[in-house]
């Protein structure tokens, strides 16, 4: 069985960005990303996408629960925001030489 070839893609979001959903039940709403999931193209963000499951009794948990928590989201319907606004991202070589990620609304290197 033939593996599926794996590379290393350059991302527009990263694990810490205050990201705007662009589309889907909770399209306007912002929130910090937790995990990004490159293989699948997915994040977790902060209080986006918040789903219900039902966790069955165990040796732990004698009584079982119902727990809320964030599910993935798509990339491409996260947007960065850097100043408060929405912006979206670019790479340029910095001082050094390295490709950085850049706000294309202002034109300012980020982090």
């Amino acid at each position: 069985m033939a593996t599926k070839k794996e590379t290393k893609v350059k991302l527009h979001v990263k694990k810490g960005d205050q990201v705007k959903v662009l589309a889907g039940d909770d399209k306007g709403k912002t929130g910090k990303v937790l995990k990004v999931f490159p293989a699948e193209n997915r994040a977790l963000v902060e209080g986006v996408n918040v789903v219900t499951k039902h966790r069955k009794p165990s040796a732990q948990n004698t009584s079982g629960k119902i727990e809320k928590m964030e599910a993935s989201v798509h990339l491409s319907n996260l947007m960065v925001v850097i100043g408060g606004a929405p912006t979206r991202i670019g790479r340029k070589l910095n001082e050094e030489g390295k490709l950085q990620r850049v706000a294309k609304r202002t034109g300012d290197f980020i982090k």
